[in-house]
């Protein structure tokens, strides 16, 4: 199917993609002197400041609590997955499953021979809240979709023992069940642009551990409701993959540092040894200079913008132009509904009557890139990113886009 778009209905700038994300407009001059920095040692005080300048910047752009610190290493954050296993379960955690990250995020804690993992779930599209006895869960405070037991964390786990393994952290066994000490979830699914609600969980030493990936730097937040907020740079940051940040509370520090003294941890998942690194300004191994230059220089634009507040607003009007038109459209319509519908990753539904594949084919031929919907979902469908660094006029030309190229199909 060949179908020219006009050039005057094409957006300035044509990637949509939810990760890797588009880099803000003029990057190459804002990073200045980093290439200077290319080929020099991490360890030596110019590339530290860099890291330090990232972590004081994250402070300040998330209005650190008291305590909390800004912690990173390489990675990404699937990485974190099996490093919260290794030094942030102490014994029973519950994840909260809503698409296919949290699943991941619940499977590599459920493979963890010495964690017993439950799993509160929702179908895709809807969102699944941890139930620590004092919260409903599922779309309304429904519970439809949703298990309270580990049933489908055997699944996750394929078959392999969760079974808490005597003196594993330094405890026997009991028969008595252990309340759950680590709640984890997303805050906002990438593959299905669903958005949870940021809030603590659980009592006395329980433990919250958010991937923020594709919501921290577009979507207000608490941090102060959280112990572990921790995300990569690829999405609303618009840097490269391979590293990962986080917001560590003292009480998250505090047990990294104690499961790392009484468990095996692999050094590369010990995030009590990324803490230590941090506090240096550097990481266990050797990051990617160019990429922590591109973060710097983007969180200085963000602050210098009107900080977190005004990200969180640029992000809903981009993603609000394209709600607004799919509700419009007499094709289209929002996979999600309004109450758990994301701000920084829009996924919409296209009639079955137009092969969505056969449409993003060409807005790819026309420039417009990475508009497609998760791979597994299934779903004919559009998700687009309105991060940051997408303009909102860009997001108005896509629509147009969309609109010519089907009225022609």
């Amino acid at each position: 199917m060949n179908i020219e778009i006009p050039s005057e209905l094409l957006p300035r700038e044509g990637r949509f993609g939810s990760g890797p994300s588009r880099p803000r407009i003029g990057l190459p001059a804002s990073l200045g002197g980093a290439e200077g920095l290319v080929g020099t040692s991490h360890r030596q005080a110019p590339v530290k400041a860099l890291v330090r300048r990232i972590r004081e910047g994250l402070a300040e752009f998330f209005d650190a609590p008291a305590g909390y610190e800004v912690i990173l290493g390489n990675g990404g954050a699937s990485l974190v997955w099996d490093a919260i296993a290794f030094t942030g379960v102490r014994r029973r955690a519950q994840a909260a499953v809503f698409g296919e990250f949290t699943r991941k995020a619940a499977a590599a804690a459920a493979r963890a021979p010495w964690t017993d993992c439950s799993t509160v779930e929702a179908a895709a599209g809807e969102v699944a809240l941890c139930d620590d006895g004092a919260a409903d869960r599922g779309r309304d405070g429904a519970e439809a979709g949703a298990t309270g037991d580990s049933a489908a964390a055997e699944d996750l786990a394929a078959g392999l023992s969760r079974t808490s393994l005597p003196g594993a952290d330094g405890l026997a066994d009991t028969a008595e069940p252990e309340a759950v000490d680590a709640y984890m979830y997303a805050h906002n699914e990438t593959s299905t642009g669903a958005m949870s609600p940021v809030r603590r969980f659980g009592r006395g030493q329980a433990l919250t551990f958010v991937d923020a990936t594709s919501s921290a730097g577009g979507v207000a937040v608490d941090v102060g409701e959280t112990d572990l907020y921790y995300f990569s740079p690829q999405k609303c940051f618009g840097a490269e993959g391979g590293l990962w940040l986080a917001l560590a509370s003292p009480a998250a520090l505090a047990r990294f540092e104690k499961l790392a003294g009484e468990r095996y941890v692999p050094d590369i998942l010990n995030l009590h040894l990324a803490a230590a690194n941090s506090r240096a300004d550097q990481t266990l191994n050797t990051p990617s200079i160019v990429n922590l230059a591109i973060l710097a220089s983007q969180i200085d634009w963000m602050l210098e913008s009107g900080g977190l507040a005004a990200m969180d607003a640029r992000c809903r009007r981009s993603s609000g132009i394209l709600y607004e038109w799919a509700e419009r459209s007499d094709f289209a319509a929002p996979f999600v509904s309004p109450q758990w519908r994301s701000p920084v990753v829009a996924t919409i539904d296209i009639d079955e009557a137009i092969p969505a594949d056969a449409l993003r084919r060409v807005l790819r031929a026309n420039g417009i890139l990475d508009v497609d919907p998760y791979r597994s979902l299934g779903r004919n469908q559009l998700r687009v990113a309105t991060f940051p660094n997408v303009e909102a006029d860009d997001v108005e030309a896509l629509t147009a886009c969309v609109d010519y190229v089907v009225e022609r199909m």
